[in-house]
């Protein structure tokens, strides 16, 4: 799938976060959207994804032959992962999976079982998510997005909450599970972008 952006821009009352934004994301590479706290890095995916409208611009996307996505379909070919987005606490470990793989298909090869044991969390997997610390939820967010079988994926700060074993495998996934897809990531920390070819840097577009 190809994604490209045309003269976005995004204001918040009279102050434009950032203007003009022109890119096309192109089928297989991973591109970083850079910049300081505040800078916008956040809103930008989130408009890319669709979750947000842009004040100015659009987004277009394409399947590989061209043609383009219908809008009802924009959901089922991306994966998204952010600190602030909402899981069912309720549910286990366990019941959450079941639940988002019976909408979207894991990757070839892993079933439940495997991503669960992907995870390091097998010692918890019947216990209410709500229970887990903010590390292991943002393992249960990561595992979500980059285990479903989605040609887009969209990683906001993923490292958010990890400890060092947890950045470790981080890095491990998108090694292992990262390629062949168009791959954005919102961060200022390089440990989150390293495989990224290339970069959107949002002070330059002030």
């Amino acid at each position: 799938m190809k994604i490209t952006i045309e003269h976005i821009s995004k204001r918040f009352q009279k102050y434009w976060i950032f203007k003009d934004v022109s890119f096309a994301f192109t089928p297989g590479n991973a591109c970083s959207l850079l910049g300081a706290n505040g800078s916008g890095k956040s809103t930008l995916l989130r408009i890319i994804a669709g979750m947000q409208t842009p004040s100015r611009g659009k987004v277009i996307y394409e399947h590989d032959n061209g043609q383009l996505v219908a809008a009802g379909d924009i959901f089922s070919n991306i994966s998204f992962c952010a600190p602030g987005q909402e899981i069912v606490e309720e549910l286990t470990l366990r019941e959450f999976f079941e639940f988002h793989f019976s909408f979207k298909r894991p990757l070839a090869g892993l079933r439940i079982p495997d991503i669960i044991a992907l995870t390091g969390l097998k010692d918890a997997v019947d216990k209410p998510i709500g229970d887990y610390s903010s590390g292991m939820k943002q393992r249960v967010k990561l595992a979500q997005a980059i285990f479903s079988d989605t040609p887009v994926l969209f990683l906001d700060e993923p490292c958010t909450n990890l400890d060092l074993q947890g950045v470790d495998q981080y890095r491990t996934w998108m090694e292992e599970f990262g390629k062949n897809r168009l791959t954005l990531v919102a961060s200022n920390d390089v440990r989150e972008y390293f495989f990224c070819s290339e970069q959107i840097v949002l002070e330059d577009y002030k």
